[in-house]
């Protein structure tokens, strides 16, 4: 989705003067309790599971049910920022998701609902530092981030270079509150389709909790390279389920129609074998 430092970028912020900076904006986000509660209900309950085929959720028991928490996922369609609620919100966890987006998402009528959902825009060719400044105050408040590593969307099901912006920022928030506990959760979105359609199935992989403070010895510059490294890897091996949660519980749903359509089938062979 963005890449928040270029290679020259520090953690050093200038101070400004107010007077003479009047136009420096304070970045914000907030989950409206009305508007949330309406939209995890219809969602959960009507639109995932009426639209989609079957979506099966595997290793929700990773999921860190309190602390800070960046969920790192792979970003295969729009439909994914519906769905990581879904698989890891209010109703799994108890925990509502703040969204780092692009500036484009949070316009007009979608971006009334992104406002009010969490959702915090940023510009990802020069981004400010009072967004970068929100994001770690998030996590010093053990809230839950999502950030797409890999930057834009791609329909390829193949991992791409993850962007560094993801490692520096939750290096920065466990250097800037020493103990945070600033956890990074990879997770593997996947579709049947490329571009997602009524009756698309849809496999969610949430792997394990890397702890972002086993990353902070040594210098910064190498320990982001190697928390990047490590996520990829990660973000890869979750490509193979079937090797990575072997011994792990699959939460699967199935929409009405295609679980009458599945139950027909059945009927008719068992009809052909009676014949």
């Amino acid at each position: 989705m963005m890449e928040f430092f270029s290679a020259s970028d520090t953690c050093q912020v200038k101070p400004t003067n107010t007077l003479t900076n009047p136009q420096v904006a304070v970045t914000t986000s907030r989950v409206s309790p009305w508007l949330s509660s309406v939209l995890y209900f219809v969602g959960n309950y009507f639109l995932l599971p009426s639209f989609f085929g079957r979506i099966s959720i595997t290793g929700q028991e990773n999921i860190p049910k309190t602390g800070p928490v960046i969920l790192a996922p792979t970003h295969r369609a729009r439909w994914d920022s519906l769905l990581l609620p879904y698989a890891t919100g209010r109703y799994v966890t108890g925990r509502d998701l703040n969204f780092m987006v692009s500036n484009n998402e949070c316009r007009g009528l979608q971006g009334w609902f992104v406002r009010r959902m969490g959702g915090f825009p940023v510009d990802t060719q020069h981004p400010a530092v009072s967004t970068l400044r929100h994001a770690v105050e998030l996590l010093q408040q053990g809230q839950m981030l999502v950030i797409y590593p890999e930057g834009d969307i791609f329909r390829d099901g193949k991992l791409h270079p993850l962007k560094p912006g993801i490692a520096r920022l939750a290096l920065s928030a466990e250097s800037s509150y020493p103990g945070v506990g600033v956890k990074i959760l990879p997770i593997s979105i996947n579709y049947s389709q490329p571009y997602p359609c009524w009756g698309t199935d849809v496999s969610i992989h949430i792997g394990s909790a890397i702890n972002v403070q086993d990353y902070t010895h040594g210098k910064v510059k190498q320990n982001a390279k190697r928390l990047t490294e490590d996520l990829a890897r990660d973000l890869q091996r979750l490509s193979n389920p079937e090797l990575a949660f072997s011994h792990h519980a699959v939460v699967e749903v199935t929409n009405a129609a295609r679980k009458r359509e599945d139950e027909g089938v059945e009927e008719q062979k068992k009809i052909i074998v009676n014949c």
